[in-house]
């Protein structure tokens, strides 16, 4: 083995970059070296003399090793070129430099915001504003802010900031609806307005299948604006077709079948083997909710109408009590798409849910009527198809569901579990009613229908992620279950929520409990048990 005088510069012969030399960054702050402006800096890189090693051939490792060892020794050629990198620059060349990127690229925003102005132009498709959710308070930056077009057509990436990121205003869909719609806030026209875009394709997206547009699922998880609530719901539930061009004649279809069903078996409701079924549809209507409206005569007909027809063609289950309810966030959906603006209607010229009670229906034409009345049928029985084991004989649904809702709320509250027990009240006995009527009796309507919009853009809304409402619904009133000390005091809280001023603010906090819930436990069925 040859001794340390021998050694070879394996690493340093004929190079001038030698391993973890410092390179120069090219950029705003280090520009391209330009010859004229650091001549001294060429001078001094070409000065660097070459070490003339006569190289050898390697033929044993331990010869390998000897003449590399001494790779990373510091010595003269590294003093060098440490020299030459902390040469420092021309600080005017540096910050000429920028400032010229900077202006550059102001003129190019201000020439952009002139052009979209004059021509009125607006983006093909934007993003849903981030909502700021949660209590991080993260600003989030929308995909319009990573890159701006230029009138060239080139695109320009905004540089990189330090600082907290100030959003760009981009014109959106959102300027045309607001000036024509009053009492809307800017996020609620922004959204309006996607929906509108969406629902006017010709085939609507509904599962994010199609190319160039969001689908309408998602957009209606966080609630569907009014004024397209309506054929929303019927596209969701799978009433209507998403394709534009089949949709008046599947509704003239579906209604001309409905009508032919109300002249097959309508008569047969004064029967001695229907009777009981019409009885019991005829004494429940008048309990339901929105008393004014539901005890007007042509509505009465109509809920009667429907209800029994639906239970005749459904043998297996009949009529249930509880499906009356299910009905009236369908009829009052679809009649607000007809009322006059004489009833006092607010905001964004869509009736609020006082209106709706008060609206005389009879006031309306006999064919919308009719129009309303067969929408409301088949969108009730899709729904109703998919928990029909809720009211089936011993109504199984329910009760499978009532004891997930209790293994559930062992796991993520065993607290308010174990007090529930400790004074013997059952699940049964407060959530089968939840079960049963889908919470409509536990909230008001209005909040029924914002819950519904998420219902139906959840694969098995009313069926399974139903379940995490309830359990988040429960543990919502954790304070002042355990504040109860007592079976009958827990028993007339749990059957008497204090939910009347609730709004779409308190059903979306339900809802995001609800989820989260489910992200949790829905694909580990193992957690609900201990």
């Amino acid at each position: 083995m040859s001794n340390d005088a021998g050694r070879k510069q394996f690493w340093k012969r004929n190079v001038s970059k030698v391993p973890g030399s410092i390179q120069h960054v090219y950029g705003a702050q280090h520009p391209p070296f330009d010859p004229q402006l650091h001549g001294t800096l060429n001078k001094t890189i070409s000065k660097l003399p070459p070490t003339p090693v006569k190289l050898k051939k390697v033929t044993t490792f331990q010869e390998f090793e000897s003449n590399t060892s001494d790779a990373w020794d510091v010595g003269e050629d590294d003093d060098e070129l440490l020299a030459m990198a902390t040469e420092s620059l021309n600080t005017d060349v540096v910050m000429q430099t920028a400032n010229r990127v900077i202006q550059n690229h102001t003129k190019l925003q201000e020439q952009n915001k002139v052009q979209e102005t004059q021509l009125g132009s607006r983006p093909a498709a934007l993003e849903e504003p981030p909502s700021a959710a949660g209590n991080d308070n993260k600003i989030v930056k929308s995909a319009s802010e990573s890159q701006i077009p230029s009138s060239t057509g080139e695109r320009h990436s905004l540089q990189r900031q330090q600082s907290v990121p100030q959003q760009t205003y981009i014109p959106g869909p959102a300027d045309q609806v607001i000036s024509s719609s009053a009492g809307l806030t800017e996020r609620e026209a922004f959204r309006l307005e996607k929906f509108k875009q969406l629902l006017s394709g010709p085939n609507t997206d509904l599962d994010g299948r199609g190319s160039g547009s969001e689908e309408l699922r998602r957009l209606s998880w966080s609630g569907i604006p009014k004024p397209v609530r309506s054929i929303t719901w019927k596209l969701l539930s799978g009433y209507l077709p998403a394709n534009v061009d089949r949709r008046a004649g599947t509704l003239k279809r579906k209604q001309k079948e409905y009508f032919a069903f109300i002249e097959q078996y309508y008569n047969s409701r004064n029967e001695e083997s229907n009777q009981s079924t019409y009885r019991q549809i005829h004494i429940d209507i008048p309990r339901m909710s929105l008393e004014t409206l539901i005890l007007q005569p042509v509505v009465t007909e109509i809920f009667e109408r429907i209800l029994f027809i639906w239970a005749i063609r459904h043998p297996a289950s009949g009529y249930v009590q509880g499906m009356n309810d299910l009905l009236t966030p369908f009829f009052v959906v679809f009649i607000g798409d007809y009322m006059d603006d004489d009833v006092g209607l607010k905001g964004e010229n869509y009736p609020e849910e006082e209106d709706v009670e008060n609206f005389d229906v009879s006031s309306l034409p006999e064919e919308l009527l009719r129009n309303i009345e067969a929408d409301s049928y088949w969108c009730m029985s899709k729904l109703l198809d998919g928990i029909q084991d809720n009211y089936t004989f011993a109504q199984p649904g329910i009760q499978k569901k009532v004891k997930m809702l209790e293994e559930l709320v062992s796991r993520i509250d065993e607290h308010v579990h174990r007090h529930l027990h400790q004074y013997d009240v059952e699940y049964l006995q407060f959530a089968f009613r939840w079960m049963n009527n889908l919470l409509m009796r536990e909230v008001p309507l209005q909040c029924t229908i914002r819950l519904w919009d998420t219902y139906q853009s959840e694969p098995e809304g009313f069926s399974h992620f139903h379940l995490y409402v309830c359990a988040a619904f429960l543990v919502r009133w954790r304070k002042e279950i355990l504040e109860e000390k007592d079976f009958h005091g827990l028993l007339i809280l749990l059957q008497n929520l204090p939910t009347a001023q609730w709004g779409n603010e308190d059903i979306s906090i339900l809802l995001a409990e609800a989820y989260r819930l489910k992200f949790a436990f829905a694909d580990a069925p193992n957690h609900y048990k201990k």
